[in-house]
């Protein structure tokens, strides 16, 4: 599949969310060609800070197999990781982060902090943004222009 036919996959989970009353995003990881953790925002359901989409995909794919390595793996996220996140998808060793929407205000790839320019390029991953955008844009501008409704 293509970079944009997973994104739509990350697209879904970020509905899910939405569904629940949490923040629109969604993340999956891929290696070989296979789904091998999926997640979507959970915090306010959790009580729980950590769980982001990205946190709750790779906590799914280090129990799938059962490796908390997951080289060259890749992972599809609907919004630019914050700090927390990118540093858990460095930590994990994945070898790509291939995000949708930029996040100007966390952002820590390319937006508001820089956390892969610091590491030798073969101990970072490879970064690709932008891919279905406007998609993941407008699902968090509809999620919130749907919360300050009722405030």
């Amino acid at each position: 599949m293509s970079d944009e036919e997973w994104m739509d996959e990350a697209l879904l989970l970020a509905k899910k969310a939405a569904a629940e009353g949490e923040i629109p995003v969604g993340a999956l990881i891929v290696k070989e060609g296979q789904i091998i953790g999926r997640g979507y925002n959970r915090r306010e359901k959790k009580k729980d800070v950590s769980s982001h989409a990205e946190i709750e995909a790779l906590r799914k794919a280090e129990k799938k197999l059962q490796n908390w390595r997951l080289d060259g793996a890749t992972i599809y996220v609907t919004l630019e990781p914050c700090l927390m996140c990118a540093g858990a998808i460095l930590q994990a060793r994945l070898g790509r982060v291939v995000y949708g929407a930029k996040d100007p205000k966390e952002g820590a790839l390319v937006s508001k902090y820089f956390v892969y320019d610091a590491p030798p390029p073969n101990e970072r991953p490879l970064v690709k943004g932008g891919v279905r955008a406007e998609e993941c844009e407008a699902l968090l501008a509809d999620f919130f222009a749907e919360k300050r409704k009722h405030f």
